[in-house]
């Protein structure tokens, strides 16, 4: 499996996210596109000036307990609202969310400040999610498979056959009838409970599913598992993160390939697990 990092400059509100990913991503069919929640929000308008901010009580009571600035904690209870959450916790520096956009069809979504950062973004403001991450991650894969269907890229030249080898390589040009194919993947870092570091997840999935069910199948020794779910899209997210990184690398993008996993038809947001069947739910009691 391949990570090819898509190097980016600074992106602005109204900047064409497409032409700079075609330009600087190469893409082939079959690639997955893992691209940041924040450089899609930034295209879209999603940055926040907290000077224009005004805290209310509560706002003003939970920042002095966590140490945030009011203005900012306002923002993330506007947030919360909108996305259908509440306050669960908080630590010095986060309120702790939960989180359940309008079309995730089950669980919630447990991360700080309601998905707001104020890393990345100039002095004063604060960043979002896209207003509707499913409608921004079908965009794009629409637009990119639609100039890719346009300029099909010519084919690879052949291998030479190795050294004693009667076979041969011939070169195939694109059938122009079968259109170029990618998947989208939108996502966001975020530390994990009783774990130290940041990793990344999947916020929504545009053309690939984001969970492969293991059940039934068996292990070394031949006993069939029982509730094994692979969590691919997370498990990608976290994969490109490494290279994408979260400082001033200029990385908020990158392509997956030679991965061997199916495309599909999945658009929305990926799943969560409801809090009575949550294994850990004990620990936030």
């Amino acid at each position: 499996m391949q990570i090819l990092p898509i190097h980016m400059p600074v992106m602005k509100s109204g900047d064409d996210l497409v032409r700079i990913l075609i330009e600087r991503g190469k893409f082939s069919d079959s690639d997955i596109l893992l691209i940041s929640s924040k450089v899609i929000a930034r295209t879209e308008g999603r940055a926040f000036d907290l000077g224009t901010i005004k805290p209310g009580v509560k706002a003003t009571e939970l920042a002095r307990t966590c140490g945030q600035k009011p203005e900012f904690t306002e923002l993330i209870l506007q947030e919360t609202r909108r996305l259908n959450g509440v306050i669960a916790g908080s630590c010095p520096f986060a309120l702790l969310t939960s989180l359940k956009p309008d079309g995730m069809r089950r669980g919630r979504i447990l991360c700080p400040n309601a998905g707001l950062d104020q890393s990345n973004i100039e002095p004063g403001h604060a960043i979002g999610w896209p207003t509707d991450p499913v409608k921004s991650a079908r965009s794009l894969r629409m637009q990119l498979e639609e100039i890719m269907k346009k300029n099909p890229k010519k084919p690879r030249s052949p291998k030479s056959p190795r050294k004693g080898s009667s076979s041969s390589v011939s070169s195939v040009s694109p059938d122009p009838s079968v259109s170029s194919r990618i998947a989208v993947i939108i996502t966001d870092s975020c530390c994990r409970p009783a774990r130290q570091g940041v990793v990344a997840f999947a916020l929504v999935c545009d053309g690939i599913d984001p969970v492969k069910s293991e059940v039934g199948r068996k292990d070394l020794f031949g006993k069939p598992l029982r509730f094994t779910l692979e969590a691919v899209a997370d498990q990608l997210a976290t994969a490109a993160n490494f290279v994408m990184g979260n400082a001033d690398q200029s990385v908020p993008a990158a392509i997956i390939r030679d991965h061997g996993l199916a495309l599909g038809n999945f658009s929305g947001w990926v799943d969560g697990i409801d809090p009575d069947e949550d294994l850990f739910r004990e620990a936030f009691l």
